[in-house]
Formats: structure tokens, C-alpha cells, sequence
């Protein structure tokens, strides 16, 4: 039984256990609504309305509304007598007004110009800034052979991720919580990934790739103002390989996305990325990706690190999930042992997107 059936369900009883309650017009409609969406008997939920007070006027249009929208014949007679008791009652309340969407207008086409060719320049250069480090990755790998996005977990994968002379190297310690060893990433089966260290933001900035980018809209991440730009590389000049390990066939994909970036540092803060142009005969058919960027301590220097990604595939109506978090940075060297404590969940408000709230204007200057 669903949650909704069941509260509706106990809502019923306690009416019945206690007598009559009071409710307001728009918790009766809520409720009215939800018991025609979850195929309540008519019966009971007329039963329900009998033994209610509302506290404010219940009017004709709405009980008729309700009638629309699918409320059985002995609901609406309830309505009706209910209706008709409250005609000495106030009015509800209207609705409270709904938020005006704040609207920015976009930056001029001269400082998008501009703020591109900042963003591009960081990205360009971004490995050749980042020293030389190891970090603790996690990777919790859902999957779901239905096709109906109801994933279960597959398992989790830690790993030692080394950045050294701007390279990645992985070395798995952990499956499950036990201690492996000798067991290499690409070792693992199912889907796997790589590339979020600085690879993938190269390659959509690079000139080789003729990307694309136009403006896209504002957002918000993590308390602050992002720009945002749709982006396309087109096939021919990508360099997004898709490997099939039952097949072992590989291919390169074009990709399309969005880049968000601060508005005060021009850092990219986050990158979604779709491939498309995968061949019909290919065993995936859909692979896409939202990698998150953040700044961590390391030493005593702050640096714009990946954060979290969230990998997706369809093979056939099999769906794969990988989220993969990255923590626990550290230096490479003295303090380069491996760490074995799973760390928990990055919190969701980090990686949901606030409101667009206007610019406050700044103080005026005292003359």
C-alpha cells in the first residue's frame, strides 16, 4: 500500500475514532483530491465528509470543481450538505500570491565574450595548477534492469585516485568494505569512469574540439552566482571514447552540455555532459554525466577540485548509476597512506541549485 493510500486510509479512521474535526476548505480539497487520485471508495470518503466541520465557507464552484475532477456521487451529496451548513461562514482565504520569478537579463554579447575567454583560459590551464596529490574515491554503483529508474545498490568501490605529473592513477582498496588488493579500476566490470580530473574540462575548452557555446541562462550553486553555456562538440573533433567491455567494442561520441561558472572567479563549478551520435547498432545507447567541482585545503593552498559526479548509461532497458565522490584530499608523499574510513554522503544542498536572487546594490559612498 502507498503512502498516500495509507494516509488517507488513517485519516478516514480517525475521523470515525474521534468524531467530528474541524478542517479548512483547502485541506478538504486536498484531501478530496487525493482520495479520487488513489481510487478511495466513494462511500468511505463521503462517510469522511459527514463527520468534518469546515471553518471557512465552502462554495458551489468548488464542490462542482471537485465534481470535474472525478469525486463520486455520494462525496459530492456530502459536499453539498456541507456546503450548505457553511453558507453563514467567511470566505476563504485566496490563495497566497505566487513568486515573482526574478529575471536578470543576460550579460551583453561583449562580456560574454569576454567571460568566455576568462573561463576558457583557466580551464586551458587548470592541470598545470594543481599540485601533485592523492584523494580517497567512492563510488556507489546502482543499477536497474527494468528500465524504470527504480535503481538498487549494486555495490561500493573505494579507491586511492593519484594525481602525479598530471596524471591519473587508481588503485582499488576496497569493495564493499572489505580490503582488496592487486585489484585494478578497470578490473571492477559494469560501468566505470574516468577522466574528471582536469581531462574532460581540457578537452571541451581546447580549440582541436570546435566547441560551441552559447549563452544559457543564470543559476545559483552553492550560495553563489553562476553564468551558464550550452556547449556542443561536435563528433568529428571529440575525443569521448565509450567502451563496451562484453564487446569490447569502443567508440568515439560527440557530446552536447553545460558549463556553470562562478560569476566572480570564472572557475567552471560544474559540467553536464550528454553523448550523442552513438551508432543504433552500439550496445549503449545513452551515456551521461554531472560532475561537480568545489574548493578544498590542501596544505595550506586552496584549490578547485572535483567534488562529485554522476554518471548515467542505458544499455538496452538495463540503466546504470554511478555516484562517485571524491574526499579526503590530501598531498602526495609523506601523507600519501591509504585511508580506509567510507565517508558519508555529500548533503543534497550542495549540489542543488538555489533561487536567482537580484544583485543588492552597493552601498553609495559617502561624498
Amino acid at each position: 500500500m502507498n503512502r498516500a493510500r495509507l494516509f488517507a486510509l488513517l485519516l478516514l479512521g480517525s475521523a470515525i475514532a474521534f468524531g467530528q474535526r474541524e478542517m479548512t476548505v483547502a485541506q478538504l480539497v486536498t484531501f478530496i483530491k487525493s482520495s479520487i487520485a488513489q481510487h478511495n471508495p466513494d462511500r468511505d470518503v463521503a462517510d469522511f465528509v459527514s463527520k468534518i466541520k469546515v471553518t471557512n465557507k465552502l462554495e458551489d464552484r468548488v464542490v462542482e470543481e471537485l465534481q470535474g475532477s472525478g469525486a463520486g456521487p455520494k462525496t459530492v451529496a456530502a459536499l453539498r450538505k456541507l456546503s450548505a451548513a457553511s453558507t453563514a461562514l467567511d470566505a476563504a482565504p485566496p490563495p497566497p500570491p505566487k513568486p515573482v520569478p526574478v529575471v536578470i537579463p543576460p550579460p551583453s554579447s561583449i562580456e560574454q565574450k569576454e567571460v568566455m575567454d576568462q573561463i576558457t583560459e583557466q580551464a586551458s590551464y587548470y592541470t598545470e595548477n594543481l599540485p601533485n596529490y592523492i584523494c580517497t574515491q567512492v563510488t556507489r554503483r546502482h543499477i536497474d534492469p527494468s528500465g524504470t529508474e527504480t535503481y538498487s545498490l549494486y555495490d561500493t568501490v573505494q579507491e586511492q585516485l593519484t594525481f602525479f605529473d598530471r596524471k591519473e592513477s587508481y588503485k582499488v582498496t576496497m569493495v564493499n568494505s572489505r580490503a582488496v588488493t592487486n585489484k585494478d579500476h578497470y578490473q571492477l566490470g559494469g560501468a566505470t569512469s574516468s577522466g574528471e580530473f582536469g581531462t574532460m574540462l581540457r578537452e571541451i575548452f581546447e580549440r582541436s574540439s570546435h566547441t560551441q557555446f552559447d549563452w544559457d541562462r543564470w543559476a545559483t550553486l552553492r550560495g553563489r552566482r553562476m553564468y551558464v553555456f550550452s556547449f556542443k562538440v561536435p563528433q568529428e573533433y571529440s575525443k569521448y571514447s565509450i567502451l563496451d567491455g562484453e564487446s569490447h567494442r569502443q567508440i568515439i561520441a560527440g557530446y552536447h552540455g553545460l558549463i556553470f561558472a562562478d560569476r566572480e572567479t570564472k572557475s567552471v563549478m560544474r559540467i553536464r555532459i550528454e553523448c550523442d551520435t552513438i551508432p543504433p547498432d552500439f550496445p549503449i545507447q545513452q551515456v551521461a554525466l554531472n560532475l561537480d567541482y568545489d574548493f578544498t585545503t590542501i596544505g595550506n593552498q586552496q584549490y578547485l577540485l572535483p567534488l562529485k559526479s554522476d554518471l548515467h548509461s542505458r544499455q538496452g532497458k538495463f540503466l546504470s548509476w554511478n555516484e562517485t565522490e571524491f574526499r579526503l584530499y590530501r598531498k602526495f608523499g609523506t601523507e600519501s597512506e591509504i585511508k580506509y574510513d567510507l565517508v558519508d554522503p555529500i548533503p543534497e544542498d550542495q549540489l542543488k541549485e538555489g533561487p536567482i536572487k537580484p544583485d543588492v546594490p552597493a552601498p553609495a559612498k559617502n561624498q
